[in-house]
């Protein structure tokens, strides 16, 4: 059937900024979520060149699941949705697989359609038990779960920015052909802030920013990094579930912007050995009442002591909250000191091989930079552990806590035991999910050679997690 008989929606860009700057701005005024669905099922009924609805969701290991809906039959049927938890690793056994999905309406984006496909919306979805209640394995509704109680509580708005850095490789699927071209090529290698106008990597960075600013992501400022094909897009702050929802866009992106380029977008955090590696610096604060409760002109590097406490007790968990911020056998790779990499648990306004960072800011930016996060890392998870740790975990009574010398774990192996000894991760996860994030993340490790070496391995990119496929993985 010819295009030209099809009346599937495609809106211009600049709409499209609109329509989801105005959603951006509901979800930050906290509209009553049964006003917001009014409001959505309105539109999906009136709309008719809407074919279909789009359903988000991330599993235990942060990797982006999506169904399509047919859009009649979702507006009929939203309070109604399943789906076979059994297919998705970290989720149900078989013998208890179906699950099902509540629609977040308030995480909800209109989508370019020369990129996600005319006619089409994404919303987010909640994953539920076969009882209704909130699934325990999604973490993205444990992090929520956090995000309305301390509002609800404490008048706490939780914030959060990242700045995600990713590197383009010429080639569709380069890292699924690694075991068999074992390298990756370069598209650019004019190294930071340098790249032509026009040139492969300026072109890919120009039109995810493009599409990014359609989607309401509120761009900052774009460019090459360190490294050869190297990149980092930035964009504004936003309360903390939004926040993490917009990484698993900003990735979901750059690999459809790649793809339709002939290229790949890769989030590995050390595809390549000898350059520097890829991060997602996570910048956090609080806000109450409006005011960043982070600031105090008159505190230490400007930094109240609320903020000071929040960033002790991440400190004081360092060692257990490792495997989360590094859930890949190849992100250890990364936590090497010679790559300006942060793998010392202290903190510090300027040392860049600091866990955490206090940058310099104001009464509106003050912020901790925790820097020890890999691209790969469940967003949710990252975010849960930061900010369930920041505003309650302990505080070790241990003098120069911030500047000891003391460092990350600079294997896998380490990592997770330090996980399950912990308690505090109990308390993060609760028992089961603690042991099932464990397993997975022993299962990978186990498919790897147990000593890093000086080159990537290939069991490290096709056992990862945003790489693999169950089909792949059945088969070792």
């Amino acid at each position: 059937m010819g295009n030209d008989l099809r009346d599937f929606l495609m809106l211009p860009y600049g709409e499209l900024e609109e329509l989801n700057l105005a959603a951006k701005e509901q979800r930050k005024n906290r509209v009553a979520t049964d006003k917001i669905q009014e409001q959505r099922l309105k539109y999906l009924s009136d709309e008719k060149r809407i074919k279909a609805v789009t359903v988000l969701f991330s599993d235990l290991e942060g990797r982006l699941h999506m169904l399509d809906y047919d859009k009649k039959f979702l507006v009929k049927s939203h309070d109604n949705l399943t789906f076979d938890g059994s297919s998705i690793r970290g989720f149900s056994q078989q013998k208890e697989s179906d699950l099902r999905l509540a629609l977040d309406w308030n995480s909800f984006y209109y989508a370019p359609g020369d990129i996600f496909g005319a006619g089409k919306v994404l919303v987010f979805g909640d994953v539920l038990g076969r009882d209704g209640s909130p699934y325990m394995a999604d973490i993205r509704g444990s992090l929520k779960t956090l995000s309305n109680h301390h509002y609800e509580t404490n008048g706490y708005t939780l914030n959060a920015a990242n700045e995600i850095e990713g590197f383009v490789f010429a080639g569709v699927d380069a890292e699924q052909y690694f075991h068999e071209t074992q390298k990756f090529d370069y598209v650019n290698t004019g190294g930071y802030y340098h790249s032509l106008p026009g040139d492969p990597l300026r072109t890919f960075i120009d039109t995810v920013a493009e599409v990014q600013r359609a989607m309401g992501f509120e761009n900052e400022k774009d460019h090459p990094e360190v490294a050869p094909s190297q990149f980092e897009i930035n964009y504004s702050y936003g309360e903390v579930v939004a926040a993490a929802d917009t990484i698993q866009i900003y990735k979901l992106i750059c690999r459809q912007v790649a793809n339709r380029l002939g290229m790949t977008a890769s989030f590995l955090p050390k595809p390549v050995v000898s350059v520097n590696g890829n991060g997602m610096h996570t910048n956090v604060s609080v806000t109450k009442d409006g005011k960043n409760i982070f600031w105090d002109a008159q505190g230490e590097e400007r930094l109240s002591k609320f903020g000071w406490d929040f960033i002790d007790r991440i400190l004081t968990a360092g060692d257990d909250l490792c495997l989360m911020f590094n859930a890949s056998v190849n992100s250890y790779r990364r936590l090497d000191p010679h790559f300006e990499a942060p793998n010392q648990i202290k903190a510090s306004a300027i040392d860049r091989g600091s866990m955490i960072r206090v940058p310099f800011g104001n009464e509106r930016s003050a912020r901790v930079e925790v820097r020890s996060v890999a691209p790969d890392a469940n967003p949710y998870m990252v975010m849960l552990s930061v900010f369930k740790t920041g505003l309650e975990g302990p505080i070790a009574q241990t003098e120069n806590l911030r500047q000891a010398s003391r460092y990350l774990p600079d294997n896998i192996y380490d990592a997770i035991e330090n996980f399950r000894k912990s308690s505090w991760v109990t308390t993060l996860l609760g028992d089961e999910v603690k042991a099932r994030y464990a397993d997975l993340k022993q299962g990978s490790a186990d498919r790897c050679p147990r000593l890093l070496g000086t080159f990537v391995k290939s069991q490290e990119v096709q056992y990862h997690h945003e790489v693999y496929n169950q089909y792949l993985w059945n088969l070792f």
